[in-house]
């Protein structure tokens, strides 16, 4: 995962992985850009249209989400939070969800 973060251009993942995050990057942020030869070069790697379509879900929807919250000047966890309170914070998450 540190790798993918840190670029995930050169990180050792899977053909398939790597053109999905290409294709997600473009689409998140040069969507002007986004062309159906970027789907295609997609499919081309393996990835199945339902697959490409979740994952474009996903990550319209976290834009979205980020997008919003950066409207409205939320502040990271992370910027409040220790690193003990936020392992925490996502054990006690993981236990009960969004109650």
């Amino acid at each position: 995962m540190d790798a993918v973060l840190a670029d995930w251009r050169t990180a050792p993942v899977d053909e398939s992985l790597r053109a999905t995050l290409g294709l997600l990057e473009t689409m998140t942020l040069r969507p002007a850009e986004l062309r159906p030869d970027d789907i295609e070069r997609v499919r081309a790697r393996g990835v199945g249209d339902d697959a490409i379509a979740d994952a474009m879900a996903v990550a319209a929807c976290f834009n979205l989400i980020d997008r919003v919250a950066d409207a409205l000047g939320a502040e990271p966890m992370s910027n409040v939070l220790s690193r003990k309170q936020l392992l925490a914070h996502e054990a006690a998450f993981l236990e009960r969800g969004y109650v």
